[in-house]
């Protein structure tokens, strides 16, 4: 049997794992079915991010995606939803292809949230490990009663999805 189209077939069982490591950190881990080159190009690739960033049931749409993904480039995405806007923006920190990247999340009122996520593949999946480090105590228990840490594990369903569509082999940049 081959293993690989068995797991592409059934794209989102892969299970996604969500932990307070710390007062100020929550880790999101998960395995997904895909080379690192090309999870890591979903990551940084804005016409593969859109596709996959917001998840479906949140009912928001993402307007505007801009990434100048190197060390010191800017991102930021706006979204509408019920008649307004929000913003997401920072800094890219760390750019290491296929391993590791590193942002700020500058556009909270309770300080900088800094995101490291880390690509680690074996076999031609690749485990995700996404850290969000919280400027305080306060600023993570704050994300999570207001229920933005939530979205991960859908995110990472779409992201699995979006690389069974595109056959886990390339990706034309």
């Amino acid at each position: 049997m081959d293993e690989r189209r068995e797991n592409e077939a059934t794209p989102t069982k892969n299970r996604t794992a969500v932990e307070r490591t710390s007062e100020r950190e929550l880790v999101t881990t998960r395995t997904v079915n895909g080379p690192a080159r090309l999870v890591f190009e979903a990551w940084i690739n804005p016409e593969l991010f859109r596709k996959w960033w917001v998840p479906k049931s949140f009912g928001l749409t993402l307007l505007s995606c801009e990434m100048d993904v190197r060390v010191g480039g800017k991102y930021r995405l706006v979204f509408s939803h019920q008649g307004s806007t929000m913003e997401f923006f920072g800094t890219y920190r760390e750019v290491t292809p296929h391993s590791r990247l590193v942002w700020t999340n500058e556009e909270g009122d309770n300080g900088e949230t800094v995101t490291t996520v880390t690509f680690d593949e074996n076999a031609g999946r690749t485990l995700l490990a996404v850290r969000d480090l919280y400027p305080s105590k306060e600023a993570l228990d704050a994300a999570i009663a207001s229920g933005s840490t939530g979205a991960m594990p859908e995110q990472l369903d779409e992201l699995e999805e979006l690389l069974v569509s595109l056959g886990s082999s390339s990706v034309t940049k």
